[in-house]
């Protein structure tokens, strides 16, 4: 048994604490915002936050999680700058890469709520959006900061 604390809930998971974070949250928690893409942490498909800092969760073991404050886009409220930047923006299109593109996002502001454009696009770096909307990622975190896209 792993005890958890997602989004600001506790907990009790069965399962071997060996197992990828991603899917103690997509298959036990049921919280399928946040996505498989390459199960290699490259892609960035499957970013969450632990402890306010953007991880991939299909490179962290859920037992090393236990104790840790994880945050999936569903513990982004509605009313958040990013999700609201994101709507105005028009960002997604298939929309699959989208979650791991806002949580790494919302981890950049909460460290440097003013990026530059080159701090932005290093940030964002290594999330992979298949469809190219980066443009508008970029507007979108502007906008988030308080900048003009």
């Amino acid at each position: 048994m792993i005890s958890l604390d997602v989004n600001g809930r506790r907990y009790t998971v069965d399962a071997a604490p060996e197992v990828p974070l991603l899917w103690v949250l997509r298959e036990h928690l049921k919280l399928t915002g946040t996505k498989f893409g390459c199960g290699e942490g490259l892609c960035g498909a499957c970013t969450v936050h632990l402890d306010g800092k953007a991880v991939r969760s299909c490179q962290i073991e859920a037992g090393s999680a236990a104790g840790k404050q994880i945050t999936t886009i569903e513990g982004l409220p509605a009313s958040h700058p990013l999700k609201q930047a994101w709507i105005a923006e028009e960002v997604p299109q298939c929309g699959y890469c989208q979650p791991g593109q806002i949580m790494q996002a919302a981890s950049l502001l909460a460290g440097s709520p003013a990026p530059s454009v080159e701090e932005i696009v290093a940030a964002m770096n290594g999330n992979i959006c298949r469809c190219g909307t980066y443009p508008r990622i970029l507007r979108a975190v502007q906008k988030a900061a308080g900048g003009r896209p």
